[in-house]
């Protein structure tokens, strides 16, 4: 897996990408850094976890407007895919960005 650094709202991430995926990363980390930036230019709010938060979730809003991804970009799914597996999925990318916030020191 290669390995790219990127700026997210002036902060330097260092990410795992996996081979030919360097092009859809680099379009989520701009997708991601102008949504943080809008909110905090917006200046109601200064805490970078609530901004990370705040664009996660105008992010996910956006997704769900689209409506479901055509079939060629979803797996079919199978019977072990539930709303738990879902959930899980969901937990886990939260956890990964509490203990990214969480390492950064510079939170206000």
């Amino acid at each position: 897996m290669k390995q790219l650094e990127v700026q997210i709202m002036g902060q330097g991430y260092l990410l795992g990408c996996p081979e030919g995926g360097q092009s859809r990363l680099l379009e989520a980390v701009e997708r991601v850094d102008t949504a943080m930036c809008k909110i905090r230019d917006a200046g109601k709010i200064k805490a970078r976890d609530r901004i990370a938060v705040l664009a996660a979730l105008n992010l996910a809003f956006e997704l769900a407007d689209r409506g479901p991804a055509p079939a060629l970009a979803r797996p079919a799914p199978t019977a072990l895919q539930t709303d738990a597996d879902e959930d899980a999925r969901l937990g886990a990318v939260l956890a990964r960005l509490d203990r990214v916030l969480a390492e950064d020191g510079r939170l206000l």
